[in-house]
């Protein structure tokens, strides 16, 4: 499967699937760090469906850690359909910045997080504020940035692999 493809669902698929797998692993660290247990993240997301006492629960469970990683993984894919849309670098910027992906990954990751702590009700909060520190939920949405911002800067790195094998022969060639 290309990385780099003019299919919009299918980048949004691959960018969320990886900033959604890479934010529940942040999260579980985050949670094994600050609460002693690596589901209490998660299971405190499933707050949504569960009620808050999801995120009284530390053992990992069918119920509230699935749940809470189906919701994280849902919501990355969101927030990846408005990056790939407005923000992600297309083949025609093959030689845009590296930097574009990050800053609209950050731009993406800024306007969820507002989203998130101060647009909707409470019972729609990721819940993660409930089991890990304020340091601890920056990280976990900085990696939710860097999920996003994979699948550009890896196919960038695919496409300057290729330009080079392409231009390798020939270059040997005229010297």
């Amino acid at each position: 499967m290309r990385l780099q493809s003019d299919n919009w669902v299918q980048r949004t698929l691959i960018s969320g699937t990886v900033s959604g797998v890479a934010t529940a692993l942040a999260a579980s660290v985050a949670g094994k760090r600050d609460a002693e247990s690596y589901a209490a993240p998660l299971n405190a997301t499933s707050h949504i469906v569960w009620g808050d006492e999801a995120a009284l629960h530390d053992e990992p469970s069918m119920k509230y850690t699935v749940t809470g990683f189906l919701l994280t993984h849902a919501s990355a894919i969101f927030w990846a359909s408005i990056y790939e849309k407005w923000f992600a670098p297309s083949e025609e910027d093959a030689d845009a910045s590296p930097l574009k992906p990050l800053v609209g990954a950050a731009i993406v990751t800024a306007g969820a997080y507002v989203t998130d702590y101060y647009l909707v009700p409470r019972r729609f909060t990721p819940g993660y504020e409930k089991r890990v520190s304020g340091k601890s939920l920056s990280a976990i949405y900085g990696v939710l940035a860097l999920g996003m911002a994979a699948r550009a800067l890896l196919a960038r790195r695919d496409e300057t692999r290729q330009y080079d094998r392409q231009y390798e022969g020939q270059w040997q060639q005229d010297y």
